[in-house]
């Protein structure tokens, strides 16, 4: 069971990838869900399906903020 976020950047582009087992899908934790909550956090949009979803923008210095946020929406949909 997994629920993974990963950020990359470069100097002028950011990028949000989400990955969700199945088993935590089947619990209402989806990738997409995911992704479309946090990538307005670096100006970006994004999508995907409940497994996997991606977002990608121009704000790399936004980042480590969306990261949180995922952190803060995974703790809370995993406590409930």
């Amino acid at each position: 069971s997994a629920v993974i976020v990963l950020g990359a950047k470069s100097q002028e582009d950011a990028f949000l990838l989400a990955s969700v087992t199945d088993d935590l899908v089947a619990k209402g934790i989806k990738a997409g869900d995911l992704i479309k909550e946090i990538a307005p956090l670096i100006g970006g949009s994004g999508g995907g399906r409940p497994q996997m979803a991606q977002a990608g923008s121009k704000s790399p210095e936004k980042i480590q903020a969306a990261i949180e946020k995922a952190k803060q929406l995974i703790k809370e949909k995993i406590s409930v």
